[in-house]
């Protein structure tokens, strides 16, 4: 609701300005102009997530996401100790993290919702995010991507030869912020632990 708020605004904010200033031709323009490109742009994205969404539902009937979901599971296990021996909300979690790692947010953020709500369902406290469901928020954000799919689309729909071409970039940026987030997320679950 706040968002709808937020853009309504800006969208009045600038066709009042454009009117203000004569400007209001060049505002419609533009308008007509970006809803054009949005719509090129998503017809670009489609095949790039088709794609991708299709290499992950390969994944999991081939039984690849569940050996995915097996390897991850000692890391994830430290990550989330409370839910370590809960295969359901672990999965979710894998699903979530392998869908992150592929670069498909689209599909990953479903997934981590579902594990949200799971760790919900099972947290000793009603109503209060655990730290686990914390750590989850600051993992799902803050992915590491081995191949970013969303960002190489957006790159090849609006030209670019080598779309993959920022790839050790990606990865030495998603590592250092999932190292940040997981580091920070860990000392203020102790800090808030200490005051309580």
């Amino acid at each position: 609701m706040a968002m709808a708020v937020i853009w309504t605004g800006m969208v009045v904010v600038s066709v009042v300005c454009g009117l203000l200033t004569g400007n209001g031709e060049a505002v419609a323009t533009a308008a007509l102009e970006g809803a054009g490109a949005a719509i090129q742009l998503s017809i670009a994205m489609a095949g790039t997530l088709c794609l991708w969404m299709g290499v992950m539902e390969v994944m999991r009937r081939s039984g690849l996401a569940e050996k995915l979901s097996r390897a991850l599971k000692p890391l994830l296990g430290r990550l989330y100790p409370e839910f370590r021996r809960d295969e359901k909300v672990m999965e979710s979690i894998s699903a979530n993290v392998s869908a992150n790692l592929l670069g498909l947010g689209n599909a990953a953020t479903p997934l981590g919702i579902e594990a949200a709500k799971q760790m919900h369902e099972r947290g000793r406290r009603k109503g209060i995010a655990s730290d686990a469901m914390c750590m989850l928020v600051v993992c799902n954000t803050a992915s590491i991507q081995l191949i970013p799919t969303t960002v190489a689309g957006i790159r090849a729909a609006a030209g670019c030869t080598t779309p993959f071409d920022i790839l050790p970039a990606v990865w030495l940026a998603s590592i250092i912020s999932v190292a940040v987030g997981i580091t920070a997320a860990k000392c203020f679950g102790r800090l808030w632990r200490n005051r309580a």
